[in-house]
């Protein structure tokens, strides 16, 4: 028989499970990954580089574009950084807003990586049961901004708009019969918070749905249980953070720790794991799901008993309302100002960070007291998890490389920036 000699393999970029633009150049022998080098840059599209020559708010939509999948989790960690070099409050209604729809992208993120992490482990229905609930959370995000991904609804001082009174409708058409119509309206008829508070009342039962599939499955555990385990120790001093560092039993996130926006309002618990296998970050995840739809409901339940302005008055900064400039021609050229020349951030330097499901978002804004940032450094979590590849894959076959990608939950929009 013939001796199987080591060899070199490129996984990716085109490889349905590397989770984007990843060319992974694997030394193997025989089907052990002996050494892993990620190979990154495919998708750079200079974002740090175009916020220097666009205005503040011409800089947000950018946020959406860099994890397509919690896009307005990006989008709040900006506006915090704005925010603070402004020194302006935020309606308490507004944070309200912003933390239910954080919570919220926490699940269409969750979704996405279940379904994509389940399918690359040979769990094919994953995908179609998690994107009918993502469906909704996009119909969420379409009723909120007017576009169901790329939203750019949260601004420096509040929100763009209140939430709508009304959620839209389908319509009967030649594939679809009028009981089949009523049915899907089913949830429709009222507020874009009736719709919310009805999907957080069947969520749980879904989940448990992804339980019954995965959580105990034979096969799902035989791809999963130790594999890519990462201890405490070594998770703090790769940089890990959200999911992948309380996967490995450390108690840390943002929301608790260093409350934003209303978090320390918020009553729900961190689930952490204890070996730090892929497994162990499922479990997380799962975990998180729930958590996260218990946020959403509370914030559901104060949002209808508290109404209020979702933005701030100072018109440097967000423009005036539609029906004051109708009469004032003062606020009509501050409107005009404000979305042609921007907004002059005073001079200094911010950082600020959020929980972002997929761990710490960072964004560190220089100003020099222009209309556009200085400078602007984003810190995303999935640049420090892809550095650990190599680490993490050692030792463990090609197809077990794949569950490891998978569990890091990447997106190379933020890696690449």
């Amino acid at each position: 028989m013939a001796e199987i000699k080591n060899y070199t393999l490129n996984f990716g970029p085109q490889h349905p499970a590397a989770h984007g633009v990843l060319r992974l150049v694997l030394e193997l022998d025989g089907e052990v990954i002996q050494r892993a080098d990620p190979h990154i840059g495919l998708l750079h599209r200079a974002t740090e580089k175009l916020a220097e020559t666009r205005t503040y708010i011409q800089n947000l939509p950018y946020m959406d574009r860099l994890d397509y999948v919690s896009m307005m989790s990006n989008e709040h960690a900006y506006c915090l950084a704005v925010e603070k070099l402004l020194g302006v409050e935020v309606p308490i209604r507004a944070q309200y807003i912003r933390v239910l729809f954080s919570e919220l992208t926490r699940l269409l993120n969750h979704l996405m990586w279940l379904g994509a992490h389940g399918m690359d482990c040979g769990a094919m229905n994953m995908l179609i049961y998690c994107f009918r609930e993502r469906e909704d959370i996009f119909d969420m995000y379409e009723a909120v901004s007017g576009a169901r991904m790329h939203a750019a609804y949260f601004r420096p001082g509040g929100v763009y708009r209140d939430l709508p009174d009304t959620m839209p409708k389908y319509t009967a058409n030649k594939i679809r019969n009028q009981r089949e119509i009523e049915r899907m309206n089913e949830d429709r008829h009222g507020s874009l918070l009736d719709f919310i508070d009805a999907f957080t009342k069947r969520f749980p039962k879904y989940v448990d749905e992804y339980e019954t599939l995965l959580t105990e499955n034979r096969i799902w555990k035989q791809r999963t249980v130790g594999i890519g385990v990462v201890t405490p120790e070594r998770a703090l001093n790769l940089g890990f953070s959200g999911p992948m560092l309380r996967g490995s039993g450390i108690v840390w996130d943002l929301r608790k720790h260093q409350p934003y926006e209303v978090y320390d309002q918020m009553d729900f618990d961190i689930p952490i794991g204890k070996t730090g296998d892929c497994y162990d970050r499922y479990l997380v995840r799962v975990q998180e799901l729930r958590e996260s739809n218990k946020i959403v409901q509370q914030c559901v339940a104060w949002l209808r008993a508290n109404p209020g302005p979702v933005i701030t008055d100072n018109h440097k900064v967000a423009p005036p309302s539609r029906e004051s400039m109708k009469s004032n021609m003062e606020e009509l050229i501050h409107h005009f100002k404000l979305f042609s020349e921007g907004m002059r951030v005073p001079e200094g330097e911010s950082y600020a960070a959020v929980e972002h499901p997929k761990g710490e978002f960072g964004i560190y804004i220089v100003s020099d007291g222009a209309n556009k940032p200085y400078r602007m450094k984003i810190r995303p979590p999935g640049f420090a998890h892809l550095a650990a590849m190599d680490e993490m894959s050692r030792g463990h076959m090609i197809a077990d490389g794949v569950a490891i990608i998978g569990t890091m939950d990447i997106v190379f929009g933020e890696i690449d920036r």
